[in-house]
């Protein structure tokens, strides 16, 4: 019984719905509201469509200005065009806005749920923004490009890669440091590559016993007969400590920054065999033991 009423039922809504279709009414009334409201909605679709072929044109050459520019600056390349890829976006945005506004569409509601859902992300990623916005003033700024060698944030070592959110650096023992952005930003950063180029410190330690000038004179002429040590500026040496055991000698030669290294070691071989061959002795600490004998 149930199952009939119901087919009746919708049979009679079938019908209902033929008989409307087929009103001559409904079509004069829709007739009659294209006539009246046709062209305001034709311009108002036509304006739309405007509005976003603009809005998209200028939101594309934005951007490749704005690419143009940062890259003539050196800007790096990933953050060059993740702004401009924002900013297409962003012009996007307000474009789309526009054009649901010519719709009268009330889009207040719009902009204040968008700001709220901003707001609420903002909050929830404090670190994860933080290191992106590092991101960008490293990569703006540029206290430090990828090859160089640097010390920040309790980590020393060569920057391979200079990302939105963190930087990836490798140790001398070749181990992998991935270093949020956030934590180099706010540190301070020390680069060994930021100049091209460097002092190489030393110390040279002879014994009191030793002709300090000849050794000096030794040092001299190392400097002088290697092609990486700089003429300008001048390589210095001097008497800097009378120590313990040793009468101290700084040679502080400059170089290039990538020859920093180099120098370095091959200059404490050619020291030690040239402080060798002249007779200058090289002290090493010693303990002398007094014992006094007593008399039982």
């Amino acid at each position: 019984m149930l199952t009939f009423l119901g087919q009746a039922e919708a049979g009679q809504q079938t019908a209902a719905a033929a008989d409307a279709v087929t009103d001559p009414t409904m079509w004069m009334n829709a007739l009659q509201f294209l006539k009246d409201s046709g062209p305001a909605i034709g311009i108002q679709i036509l304006s739309a469509i405007v509005i976003l072929l603009v809005g998209r044109f200028i939101a594309g050459a934005t951007r490749k200005g704005v690419e143009k520019v940062m890259i003539a600056r050196g800007v790096d390349v990933s953050l060059t065009g993740f702004i401009g890829s924002l900013i297409y976006f962003a012009v996007m945005a307000f474009t789309l806005i526009a054009v649901v506004d010519r719709f009268g569409v009330q889009t207040a509601s719009f902009i204040a749920i968008f700001g709220a859902a901003g707001f609420a992300v903002g909050m929830a990623m404090q670190g994860t923004l933080g290191n992106f916005s590092s991101g960008v003033m490293l990569l703006l700024f540029r206290p430090f490009k990828a090859g160089d060698v640097i010390e920040a944030a309790g980590v020393k070592g060569k920057v391979v890669e200079i990302a939105i959110f963190s930087t990836t650096m490798c140790t001398p023992d070749n181990v992998k440091i991935t270093v949020p952005n956030g934590a180099l930003f706010g540190d301070i950063i020390k680069n060994f590559n930021g100049y091209d180029t460097r002092r190489v410190d030393m110390v040279m330690g002879i014994g009191y016993g030793s002709d300090h000038n000849k050794a000096m004179q030794i040092l001299a002429d190392l400097a002088k007969n290697d092609s990486r040590v700089m003429d300008d500026p001048e390589t210095t040496i001097a008497v800097s400590e009378l120590a313990d055991s040793s009468v101290n000698i700084i040679f502080r030669p400059w170089v290039a920054s990538a020859d920093y290294w180099g120098v370095y070691l091959d200059m404490h071989k050619a020291v030690k065999e040239a402080f060798d061959a002249n007779g200058i002795d090289i002290p090493f600490p010693q303990t002398v033991v007094h014992l006094e004998k007593t008399e039982a």
